[in-house]
């Protein structure tokens, strides 16, 4: 488990929090179990162990003036600047570490398929997927292997196995990726044009032998 400190946050306002980020923090709150509690956190911290570990990272925090010795959270959600670079806010959810909870993990395609070798065309088309697990399970990523993939292969939420820890709350015959040619623009058959213009050659005949009939009346 990867340990995050931090502080205690007092007083609350936005002049407060205007200042916690010129001192490079963050304010953030922690809520889920028992009671609320406002804090601030070092962004540069949370960023490495969200790098190390992906956004699902279970955390221990330890907040000074906290009176929990240590919280278990994950990031639950945040808030960025409309403008700028960077966080403006973070919401923890605290946890139970022996129950269950729901979480949505990336979907990496690993390698290079064989239906691509073959001119095909890969789809990603579910990027994330919902599972269910306890925090201590819960992956950082689910790969897909493409390399033995296809041409027009399909790859389902049910051909993923992630475990009997890990449960896939999607659809199991949702498609998550396959390989497929794209449709190229049907040129015109030979002819086509010439068969047109043939078609309204009686028609253009007509009307000229009206106009010479109508000459001699």
């Amino acid at each position: 488990m990867s340990v995050l400190t931090g502080k205690i946050r007092e007083p609350n306002g936005k002049s407060a929090a205007r200042k916690l980020r010129t001192d490079e923090c963050i304010p953030a709150v922690v809520y889920g179990l028992n009671d609320n509690v406002s804090l601030s956190v070092n962004p540069k911290e949370l960023s490495k162990l969200i790098e190390a570990k992906g956004r699902n990272v279970l955390i221990e925090l330890k907040v000074d003036g906290d009176k929990a010795e240590n919280r278990n959270v994950v990031l639950q959600e945040f808030q960025t600047h409309p403008l700028k670079p960077g966080w403006v806010h973070i919401d923890f959810l605290e946890i139970d570490v022996t129950k269950k909870i729901k979480a949505k993990i990336p979907v990496v395609l690993v390698g290079v398929s064989l239906g691509e070798k073959q001119g095909g065309h890969v789809n990603h088309i579910i990027r994330a997927l919902e599972v269910e697990s306890l925090p201590t399970d819960i992956p950082e990523k689910i790969e897909v292997k493409m390399d033995e993939i296809e041409l027009n292969q399909m790859i389902h939420v049910s051909d993923l196995k992630l475990g009997e820890s890990v449960s896939i709350i999607n659809n199991p015959n949702d498609v998550v990726v396959n390989v497929h040619l794209e449709k190229a623009k049907e040129d015109k058959p030979e002819g086509e044009e010439g068969a047109e213009g043939d078609a309204n050659t009686p028609a253009d005949s007509k009307e000229d032998a009206g106009k010479k009939e109508g000459g001699k009346n």
